[in-house]
């Protein structure tokens, strides 16, 4: 039952209600039409876990996917051998602010430590950390909060070396090698690059096939691998910049590559939220699906399993190969 407010007190102390289905009366103040109005919305809960795919059909998560939280905005992993973790990249608040971090996860999902790099500040820039890659005892990031690569000792996790990008576009995927020189996609200038260990810039690749290039890796030759968030292009290039070999992912949209020591490919939709495995033949076929924002995924060796970051849900899927 609704009881009127007391004499002398109007709608103006239930402000928060006043709307036009809100009416005064000389002496009392009547719901009815907000109410009928409000409840009209019937509550709706979440559904499981999914995604539409390139056809625009909604399908649930595979049941070989398990998800995982507790992180910020993680777009891409890369998982350290020696240590048998993954270690996750974590953007600022939004986007812009020196907060960004690295986070070390445990094989099986759980945190092993939260912040790595992060728990301090002092000597540390880090703002949008989007792609990642280890490579000998290098961890590599894209820090697309400042368009610069980052590199940090992966002992000790203390900065060493930060190279700014040209141009005003998005720097995404990154591939490192062991002397310290790197692959970068810049997914909106369209445009692969090259930083050398000496930290200058060159463009490596650009115009077709690069359709919005995002995931970059090396296979076991030295040859770098790009995947098209435009198309669903897999592209093998040489250390030259020529263009040796074109294979295709069931779905476009993608935006992590991983290459096994086999030559076996992994490619994962953040559009679509599949995952496409690509045998040394060219053969593709979908192994995952109904990932939301399936991102830039890494293979962790010891556990043989896909571990994917799921962008704005925050989570970690994990996919037993």
């Amino acid at each position: 039952m609704l009881a009127c407010p007391p004499q002398g007190k109007k709608g103006e102390e239930l402000g928060m209600i006043t709307n036009k289905h809100l009416i005064v009366s000389t002496g009392c103040l009547v719901l009815a039409g907000y109410f009928s109005t409000s409840l009209a919305q019937e509550f709706t809960a979440g559904e499981p876990l999914g995604a539409n795919n390139q056809s625009g059909d909604f399908v649930e998560m595979s049941s070989n996917v398990t998800v995982y939280g507790s992180f910020h905005f993680t777009e891409s992993c890369t998982f350290d051998p020696e240590r048998n973790l993954i270690l996750a990249m974590n953007r600022g608040n939004d986007g812009g602010t020196d907060d960004g971090f690295v986070s070390l996860i445990n094989p099986d999902g759980s945190v092993h430590t939260s912040k790595w790099i992060g728990a301090s500040r002092d000597g540390l820039e880090l703002r949008d950390p989007i792609g990642s890659a280890i490579a000998g005892n290098l961890l590599f990031t894209a820090d697309n909060g400042s368009r610069e690569v980052r590199t940090f000792s992966l002992d000790t996790g203390a900065p060493i070396s930060a190279v700014a990008i040209p141009g005003e576009g998005f720097i995404n995927g990154i591939a490192g090698r062991e002397d310290g020189a790197s692959y970068l996609s810049d997914t909106t200038q369209g445009v692969i690059y090259e930083i050398s260990s000496d930290g200058s810039v060159s463009i490596f690749a650009e115009g077709v096939p690069l359709n919005r290039p995002n995931g970059v890796a090396l296979d076991n030759d030295g040859n770098i691998v790009v995947v098209n968030i435009g198309d669903s292009a897999v592209i093998t290039y040489n250390q030259e910049g020529q263009v040796i070999k074109q294979e295709n992912a069931v779905e476009g949209g993608n935006d992590g590559v991983v290459v096994l020591s086999n030559g076996t490919k992994y490619v994962s939709s953040v559009r679509f939220g599949s995952v496409s495995r690509i045998d040394r033949q060219g053969n593709a076929q979908i192994i995952a699906r109904g990932i939301p924002s399936a991102a830039s995924m890494c293979y962790d060796s010891r556990q043989n399993q896909l571990v994917i970051p799921m962008n704005p849900n925050n989570s970690l899927a994990f996919i037993r190969l």
